[in-house]
This record gives C-alpha cells, structure tokens and sequence, in this order.
C-alpha cells in the first residue's frame, strides 16, 4: 500500500541537490573486525522490521499530490550492504577520505534510500559507515535506529534494567539522551500551544538579516570532505562547565565559536568584526516517539560571538544568548515554516530554501548520546560520528556527539570552500583545551636545585 510522504519529509526530499545531497551519514569504529555474516543477520532481524527500509519513494502520477511510500516489490539487501577495504596503512586519513568520497555520491532513487558500508582495514577493527536520506529520518531518528542494532553487553538479547526494549530488537535511549541539547522539546511545544510570540518570532525570522559574505559562502561543488576529531574526556569537559558557571552544551558551542575565529582568520577575514550564524537542529520528537522515522525537529540561528577574542569573554556573552534562545518559540516556528514547505509550488521552492539557508553559514548538531559502551554483533563500540545534510546550501556542517564519557566533533564540510577540516578540528581541539585549563589549579613550580658552590 502507498503511504503519502509528510510534508516535512516531502520538503526534505525536495531539497535534493547534486551539489548538496540530503543524507545523514553516520559511522560507528569497533575495536575488532565485525563478523560479515553476524553482522548481516543482525539488519535482517532489528532493522528490516522498519518498513522504511525497505520502500522506495514514488512520486504521485503526473505529479499531482505528494510523493508516496510504496514497498519496493525488488528489495534485495545486497543492494544497501556493501563491504570495502581501506587501503594500507588504513589509517585515518584515509577512512575520512573515504566518507568524503561517499558523502559526494548520492543514493540510488529508484530503491530504498539507504545504504550501509562496511569498512575492513582499520586501526586493526571495522567501521560501518551509514547513509540514510533526511526524508526517512532526522539525525536523532537515525541515530535511534542505529542504537536499535546493538546490546549492552557482547552476547546479544541480552536486556539492561532502565532501557526498554523497542521493535526491531534494540534499545530506546532514556529522555535525557535524546533530548535536545539547546531546550527541552515540551517546553518548547508548550510556547507552541499558547500561541505565545509566534507572530513576533516569524517576522523576527523573516527580517533576520542575511549572514555576511566570507569564505564560508559561495557556490557549492560536488566534492565533500569530513574530518573528526579524537575521543574528548566528557568529565573534563563537565569540570570546566562547573568551573565557568556554564554548561556543556554552552563549552561545547564556545569552542565551536572559537574554532571559526581561528580558522576564519587563518583565511584573512576580519574576525574582530564579525558574527555569523549557526542553524542548530532542536529535536521536537516526544520520547515516546523514539523510534519513530520521519522528522521531527526545528531550527534555532544561534549568533556566534566570533568577534570576540578572549575564550571567557565569548563563553559568557554565548551563554546569555543561548540563555535568550531557549526561552523563544523559534524552534515550534521554523520547524511550521519547514512543514509549509513541502506543499509549496516547485517553483518557488528553491528561492525559499535559499532564503531560508541565508540567514546562517553553518550547521551545528549537538547531540548526547548513550553514556555507556554499547556493542553491535559480538563487537564493542569504541567511537560514533554523525552528519547531518548542509541544507540550504550551506558549505559547512560541524557536529558534535557524545558517546560512552566521551565526546567527539565532526566536521563535514564542501572541498571547494572548506579544503581543509582537519585545521577547523585542529583549532576546535585548541579552545576546547582553553576552557578546560583556565581556571584549574596550577602545580605550585618545583623548587631549583641547589647548586654547590664552584671550587
């Protein structure tokens, strides 16, 4: 039976571009080589089980009426498993070449819109590398579906007390995982139901100037680059919140804010005289909801105080405006504005994407995930990695996702813009580390070596 596509999913189909393809691309690293066969009986038995993936989307005859869900009568998973291999030594630059390479090839749209690929040769374990496109799911679904394909302890079937078990086998992650990192999605609906500043906060976004000019903007190609960062101690990360009176989140997005001044500056803009914008998804989805495909989230455009270049300076003015930004509606609106989308005429679709892509000039994804290790087919996780589209025609996606007290960036960016990610990480790392040591105590200077006097 044919299922009609949402709205929002709908606009996020249409905003397919070969320049800008609309996948969320996820990784998960193992400590050890995954088993092929075992991992392949584990998507038949947790995954398949979600209709989605195994339907194709099919537009409406002659075009009138929504695409539609339609079962694809040909479903064959050797179509959406593929095993490859890095090549020696199989390092890191080239595991994120290769999710450069398959960030830049877009999905076969005559079948399901996913593909997995499992990735030999690294650091001495796998990596599986998913490609999900954004009108199947948003980030939190798909990394809700990812987490349904693994068990908390080596032998699957096994159950945790605390999590619920969910169809497909896996495990639903507790409210305060999934929650979003900027505000809590009810009191956000709450703002919603009142009706309270709707208006005000539409015409505020309507008005919103377009971000200035820098390198960031221009035309995009087809080339995507990712680059990611090692493993950050959550624990630290979590002192140095306590020790500035902020909180994660406010540290995390501080640094990100830092790493542009550095970078953007490496590239001769003028950073003392310059703020741009980040696009943060807000995830609306009620945790009952969990493992509900579609989309379910909204916009926020959080101002970077990029200008600013002491790190404490920027971490408290960021913080007064993430402060402002959890008490508005405009989550609940670009999230309606998203869903208007999907039902306007073709021809007027692309100038309000654009328009909607002008007012930031970067994605930003904050996203806490499971606190402890979580294992797939026999295998431990030792580290996970998501991006989300740059939709909008934004050159720039930057993400942030923690995982078993530790936390990792990703930077998904267009190889004409953007060449270099490895420096953004880089420069991440540096303010990340800024924030961590300031404030800490210092070991008191060892005392000089007495020295005996020269005959």
């Amino acid at each position: 039976m044919a299922e009609p596509l949402s709205s929002v999913d709908a606009a996020w189909l249409r905003m397919e571009d070969p320049t800008n393809l609309m996948m969320v691309t996820g990784i998960l690293v193992f400590d050890h080589p995954l088993d092929p066969g075992r991992f392949r009986s584990t998507i038949e038995r947790r995954l398949l089980p979600f209709d989605r993936f195994r339907q194709k989307v099919v537009e409406a005859p002659f075009g009138v009426g929504p695409p539609r869900w339609v079962d694809d009568d040909r479903f064959n998973l050797d179509s959406h498993l593929h095993r490859v291999a890095l090549p020696p030594p199989g390092g890191k630059a080239a595991l994120e070449e290769m999710v450069g390479d398959l960030m830049s090839t877009p999905l076969d749209m005559s079948k399901p819109l996913w593909q997995m690929h499992l990735i030999d040769g690294f650091e001495g374990g796998s990596v599986l590398l998913t490609r999900l496109h954004h009108c199947i799911a948003d980030g939190i679904a798909l990394i809700q579906v990812l987490l349904s394909l693994t068990d908390t302890t080596p032998r699957a079937g096994r159950s945790t007390p605390g999590r619920r078990r969910e169809p497909g086998g896996g495990f639903s992650l507790p409210l305060d995982a999934i929650a979003s990192a900027l505000a809590n999605p009810l009191e956000l609906l709450g703002y919603a139901q009142t009706g309270l500043s709707l208006a005000d906060t539409l015409q505020r976004l309507v008005l919103m100037p377009s971000d200035p000019d820098t390198v960031l903007k221009g035309a995009l190609g087809v080339g995507k680059r990712a680059a990611w960062s090692e493993v950050i101690p959550l624990d630290a990360i979590k002192a140095a919140g306590a020790r500035h009176r902020a909180t994660v989140n406010d540290i995390l997005i501080s640094a990100v804010a830092g790493a542009l001044r550095e970078y953007l500056g490496g590239r001769g803009e003028d950073v003392d005289r310059l703020e741009i914008r980040a696009a943060v998804p807000v995830n609306l989805r009620p945790v009952e909801r969990g493992l509900d495909l579609g989309n379910s989230f909204g916009l926020v455009f959080v101002p970077l105080p990029i200008s600013i270049p002491s790190p404490i300076k920027r971490l408290t003015e960021l913080k007064v405006r993430m402060d402002r930004i959890k008490a508005s509606s405009e989550a609940i609106v670009s999230f309606g504005v998203l869903t208007a989308l999907g039902n306007v005429p073709r021809a007027l679709y692309t100038p309000a994407i654009e328009f909607f892509g002008s007012k930031a000039s970067v994605v930003m994804t904050n996203v806490p995930g499971p606190r402890e290790p979580l294992y797939m087919a026999g295998r431990r996780i030792t580290a996970c990695m998501f991006w989300v589209p740059m939709s909008g025609h934004l050159g720039l996606g930057m993400s942030i996702l923690s995982y078993a007290n530790g936390v990792m960036v990703g930077v998904a960016a267009d190889a004409g813009l953007v060449p270099d990610p490895d420096r953004l990480v880089a420069a991440f790392d540096h303010e990340l580390k800024l924030l961590m040591d300031t404030g800490t105590a210092r070991k008191p200077r060892a005392k000089a070596e007495r020295r005996s006097p020269r005959p």
